[in-house]
């Protein structure tokens, strides 16, 4: 019986197949260590829940209990559904090399939840939130990292992991390294050029492999500090303490699909592998046509109340 992974989590009372998926999920398919540590938390909580010691034992009919299970703690259906992935995932990986002979996590649904559509900036908003002045080598970095947020889309992980030699200034693109390693290449607008060009200048001489946004120590700027300036600046222009790095992704996303709908672009510079991840972005574009539509024909349910008011 195996005990533990490397990870930050412990697995108890697992199969030693366990720790071979996980490795096998760090180096053959390069998980990032947020997914290894989601893995290694939903197998241990399965295995502690079966007490079977073998994993040939397991049946769909112990996966559907366990989901139940899940269900009676109150877990959200995404939650639930994070583990039956994660199921299914271990057991096609051991009925790949024979060790089981099926996927009995194959047979069992997931269950549906309803979608939540993401929350967005208006574009007024997002005028209000870039426009402010960079007055001081901080916030001139700040700028830059807001600007490439909202010009491309892109993660808070793929943010912070810029180096210099990303950008070409001259070509107007950026590349990107998303999940799994992916490389892609998406424009950059030239707002952002400028935003990057000051933040170069101001912070003094730099290689190419080196980081584009550092800290104050020049070490590559972490996830944390992003999320912490973005909120402040949230603060200070929007007086709002609900900006954050995944909202610009959001609202990037919402007003590429309201000015062009060309939903496979927006899928590309957002690294979607699936366009069904792309297509909740449609959901706020008709919202913005509803709200137009109410707002501007005559015969819509809001200007139908007016003419009653009157």
């Amino acid at each position: 019986m195996s005990t533990t992974v490397d990870s930050t989590h412990q697995i108890k009372e697992s199969p030693d197949s366990v720790r071979a998926f996980l490795e096998h999920l760090k180096v053959e398919r390069r998980s990032s260590q947020h997914t290894l540590e989601a893995y290694s938390r939903d197998l241990s909580e399965f295995w502690t829940y079966t007490q079977s010691a073998n994993e040939k034992q397991v049946t769909a009919q112990d996966i559907r209990s366990y989901l139940l299970q899940l269900r009676r703690r109150e877990l959200s259906p995404k939650s639930i559904g994070r583990a039956l992935y994660c199921l299914r995932s271990y057991f096609k990986y051991l009925a790949n090399r024979g060790l089981v002979s099926s996927n009995p996590a194959s047979q069992v649904r997931a269950p549906k939840g309803e979608k939540r559509i993401p929350k967005v900036l208006d574009v007024d908003q997002v005028k209000v939130l870039l426009d402010k002045p960079a007055e001081n080598r901080l916030q001139k970095r700040d700028k830059a990292m807001f600007e490439v947020l909202y010009s491309t889309g892109i993660r808070l992980s793929e943010l912070v992991g810029l180096d210099v030699n990303s950008v070409s200034n001259s070509e107007g693109l950026i590349q990107i390294v998303g999940k799994g390693n992916k490389m892609r290449v998406v424009p950059l607008g030239s707002v952002a050029i400028r935003a990057i060009h000051d933040w170069l200048e101001t912070r003094g001489p730099s290689n190419p492999n080196d980081p584009l946004f550092t800290s104050r120590g020049n070490n590559r700027i972490s996830t944390r500090a992003v999320q912490v300036r973005l909120k402040k600046w949230g603060e200070q222009t929007l007086l709002s303490d609900r900006v954050h790095p995944h909202l610009m992704r959001h609202s990037f996303a919402s007003h590429m699909l309201e000015s062009s709908s060309d939903l496979r672009s927006v899928q590309e510079m957002l690294g979607h592998s699936n366009i069904s991840t792309t297509q909740i972005y449609t959901h706020l574009d008709f919202q913005h046509l509803a709200k137009v539509y109410d707002e501007s024909h005559p015969r819509s349910n809001k200007a139908q109340k007016q003419t009653n008011d009157d």
